[in-house]
């Protein structure tokens, strides 16, 4: 038989040796075009720049104040009403009542999913109520609340309530569904039961879950509030930024109108970086659970 050899190594496919004590060889260079996409702020910003940029072009080219204002146009009212003061106080009055509505609803959404995953008959029973109510508007429960709570921040509540509620309760029980029995194993194994397992082991593993409903209970909560303002300026004359927008736009000042819709767009995008980007970068990616 014919002994088996082993092929040649061919030169180019050696490494060579680094002799002791050498100094390891420098990194390349980054290129400046890998260095200013690790800004992600920057390219950010460029996009906002663009729209704000194509904005201001289309209303130039309809020269139509009435009907879309420009870019500047509104910027310009906007900066007039945070100075004098007019925004800063219907926005204080926004935020204190969506403050209230979305952290009752946190806490009904969690008494909702502590329920489910109690039993079976809890499971099944969340299973049913977010079947029939995610679907529903919360705005559509506008005028049931006003019969019951009057012209008053009791009907606000109650619909910021539905619309924080549900998506909260299903991303969450998902969450506490999807996490492994190995990991409840785990927690039995070290005594842990009730509300010590949900807080120690279900919560945990479930975050990602639960700040994914979290950001979409605020949203929904969020243009619910500016919608019912709306409504309750054309009823009883008072309300926050909706109102504003409301009344702006009865008084034909339709750049009042686009700098209230910007600066529903603004809280919104300072929420969603300084809350909930905060909470994913301090929990979700420190725990190497997100990228």
């Amino acid at each position: 038989m014919t002994a088996l050899r082993e092929p040649p190594i061919r030169p180019e496919y050696v490494l060579p040796l680094r002799p002791p004590g050498a100094a390891l060889p420098a990194p390349a260079a980054t290129a400046p075009g890998l260095a200013l996409a690790s800004f992600g702020w920057l390219r950010k910003s460029a996009i906002l720049l663009a729209i704000a940029l194509l904005w201001e072009a289309l209303a130039r080219w309809f020269d139509n104040d009435l009907l879309l204002p420009g870019a500047w146009q509104t910027a310009l009212a906007l900066a007039d009403g945070l100075r004098s003061g007019e925004l800063v106080g219907y926005v204080s009055v926004s935020l204190a009542v969506l403050t209230q509505g979305f952290v009752l609803g946190v806490g009904v959404s969690f008494l909702l999913t502590w329920l489910a995953v109690s039993s079976r008959l809890g499971r099944e029973l969340i299973d049913t109520l977010t079947s029939m109510f995610n679907p529903l508007p919360a705005i559509a429960l506008l005028p049931l609340a006003l019969l019951w709570f009057g012209l008053g921040q009791g009907s606000l509540l109650m619909v910021l309530v539905h619309s924080v509620v549900w998506p909260l309760t299903l991303n969450a029980s998902a969450g506490f569904r999807a996490v492994p029995e190995t990991l409840r194993m785990a927690g039995r194994n070290y005594g842990l039961g009730g509300l010590r397992m949900v807080l120690q082991i279900l919560i945990p593993a479930a975050l990602p879950s639960i700040l994914s409903g979290l950001k979409i209970g605020w949203a929904f909560a969020w243009r619910t509030l500016i919608a019912a303002e709306l409504v309750f300026g054309s009823t009883s004359g008072q309300g926050g930024l909706g109102w504003y927008i409301f009344q702006s736009r009865n008084e034909l000042f339709t750049d009042k109108v686009f700098a209230g819709l910007a600066l529903v767009i603004l809280i919104g995008l300072v929420i969603e970086h300084l809350v909930f980007q905060t909470l994913e970068r301090v929990t979700l990616r420190r725990w190497g659970m997100q990228r």
